[in-house]
């Protein structure tokens, strides 16, 4: 790690890639698929029982490395030392009940407990079991005992479980595995729980707003932001609520209360009736700027005429309302895609726009081709109301996420 807490993203990184024992475990396969197709060096490390659920042979040919999980195999190489050593990022999926108490209690009776004692860069450990066990008392005091070390313990997901059981504690996706580990692997110190007991509300997507039940006039926003934005503050302790409008197929974040709207005015509705008990509020949503005056009810015809003009009317400033109607100390984050023109360029404009939204923080991006829009990655500037401005590195939309939220967290402790 650098002194600013960055890992280089363009160099190949040793992981570490921790197998529990759990039924989930077939699903780390894509994880481990995911990571060394993007360059990574992963070194399988299974528990026995893990070996149970999906045998050697797969790590194996996956990760191009052998598996061992006994502390006595290779002894020549002293493993149960050197992973731990000279990994960049150790990640355990799934991590059972069982493992997590052994973590917790440093035990090292085999060959992942000992390496896990042994590392010293960022360590996620991805919790997978029963709801009952996840809310267990001895589950959670493990829990809450590894993260006052500094090991990342992740939200589990809800949803379906094995059998016909369903609730919290199902593993993540492997995509959002995968993208907290890259994040961790930019910098280091991204999930620290700086926003434990903190209610935050974000919006996502672009709304789309009807001009008959086929057309409508939307935005490119494809919502990858503002889910990055949820999916970093619940992996940082908050309480997250996710006002999603239209979003490109993303899968919900793990730990998140979602809300689904369409229109402007439906995210309007649901922003304001959240944000009324939220600490902070982050309108990271495409809203459209107009709308039809007149939503036909029935498709509208080609009949090869010229079409009639398309009257628009102005949407309401969910961003402004949200600023006027905070009833007590309340962080508000806007978002601005800017071009610029020959009159100011991006960022003069985006001091315009701060002054005129009178939130506390907006985040700006300069939009072009392959820039903000439907890409992977993300940069920009945050600037504040205090005249502070700070320029966002470019990374992965969780890097740009997880400096927003350092900025929110320290002003919601002054």
């Amino acid at each position: 790690m650098t002194q600013a807490g960055l890992a280089r993203p363009d160099i190949s990184r040793r992981i570490v890639l921790g197998i529990g024992g759990g039924i989930a475990a077939y699903k780390v396969c894509e994880v481990l698929r995911r990571l060394s197709e993007a360059g990574h060096r992963v070194r399988v490390v299974p528990t026995e029982a893990a070996l149970k659920f999906v045998g050697a042979p797969t790590w194996e040919a996956l990760s191009g490395s052998p598996v061992r999980h006994d502390v006595f195999a290779d002894v020549s190489e002293v493993p149960h030392v050197r992973l731990g050593q000279t990994a960049d990022l150790v990640v355990v999926a799934p991590a059972t009940a069982d493992l997590l108490a052994r973590a917790a209690h440093g035990r090292a009776d085999d060959l992942l407990c000992a390496t896990l004692l042994t590392a010293r860069c960022p360590v996620m450990l991805v919790p997978a079991m029963h709801t009952e066990m996840w809310e267990h008392p001895a589950t959670q005091y493990n829990v809450a005992m590894l993260r006052s070390r500094g090991t990342i313990v992740a939200q589990p997901a809800s949803g379906r479980l094995t059998g016909a059981d369903s609730g919290a504690g199902r593993l993540p996706e492997p995509g959002e595995i995968v993208e907290l580990a890259t994040l961790l692997l930019h910098r280091g110190d991204a999930l620290r729980t700086d926003l434990t007991g903190r209610h935050v509300v974000v919006s996502a997507g672009g709304t789309r707003e009807p001009l008959d039940p086929v057309r409508y006039l939307g935005n490119r926003s494809s919502g990858r932001q503002g889910y990055a934005l949820a999916r970093v503050a619940a992996q940082r302790g908050a309480q997250v609520t996710l006002v999603a409008a239209h979003t490109a197929d993303l899968t919900d974040p793990a730990g998140v209360d979602v809300v689904r709207v369409g229109t402007a005015s439906q995210l309007r509705e649901a922003m304001l009736k959240a944000a009324a008990r939220a600490d902070a509020v982050v309108m990271a949503a495409a809203v459209a700027d107009f709308r039809p005056a007149v939503s036909h009810p029935g498709k509208i015809k080609k009949t090869g005429a010229d079409p009639e003009p398309l009257p628009l009317i102005v949407n309401p400033d969910i961003l402004v309302e949200l600023v006027r109607s905070r009833l007590r100390e309340q962080v508000v984050v806007g978002f601005a895609a800017e071009t610029g023109d020959s009159d100011a360029d991006v960022l003069a404009q985006a001091r315009a726009k701060l002054a005129r939204k009178g939130c506390d923080l907006l985040v700006v991006n300069a939009v072009g081709e392959s820039r903000a829009f439907e890409v992977d990655d993300n940069t920009g500037w945050l600037l504040g109301a205090d005249g502070s401005q700070a320029a966002l590195p470019e990374g992965p939309k969780s890097l740009l996420a997880s400096y927003v939220w350092d900025a929110i967290a320290a002003r919601l402790t002054r």
